[in-house]
């Protein structure tokens, strides 16, 4: 799935969605597999939300084959394609391909820069990863 549009000046989901698309996979994540209605519901807790606006954002997000919809009866019900964490994981690894690529080891360089407190086990897992394409290259 392609997300196309990277919003850095936003913070979590809403880089990836709309508002309210992000409310709708965060209702979806959350759950069993839901109606157009039953998602609505949720986000009524909230604020009044249309029907119709619900609805139309929901097909896009199938469209942009994000949630898929299978149809029991004359009701559809709609479950996302990936858990929240799959997702998440897929977009910032092609993130990050796409920074490399263009940018190269200026994007590692910057991301090291911006290691403040590092996490012990993370530089464990990046020292490890380094012996690893070192001992490729060297084959």
């Amino acid at each position: 799935m392609n997300i196309n549009n990277f919003r850095f000046d936003k913070v979590g989901l809403n880089r990836f969605f709309g508002p309210l698309e992000s409310k709708i996979m965060d209702i979806l994540w959350e759950g069993p597999e839901m109606s157009i209605k039953e998602v609505q519901q949720q986000l009524e807790k909230e604020k009044a939300t249309n029907f119709n606006t619900v609805m139309t954002v929901m097909n896009r997000l199938v469209d942009k084959r994000v949630i898929e919809k299978k149809a029991v009866g004359r009701t559809s019900y709609f479950k996302p394609v990936k858990t929240k964490q799959e997702f998440i994981e897929e977009q910032s690894k092609k993130l990050t391909d796409n920074l490399l690529d263009e940018f190269g080891g200026l994007v590692v360089n910057h991301m090291l820069d911006s290691l403040t407190e590092v996490d012990q086990q993370l530089l464990i897992r990046l020292e490890e990863k380094i012996d690893q394409l070192k001992k490729g290259k060297n084959k």
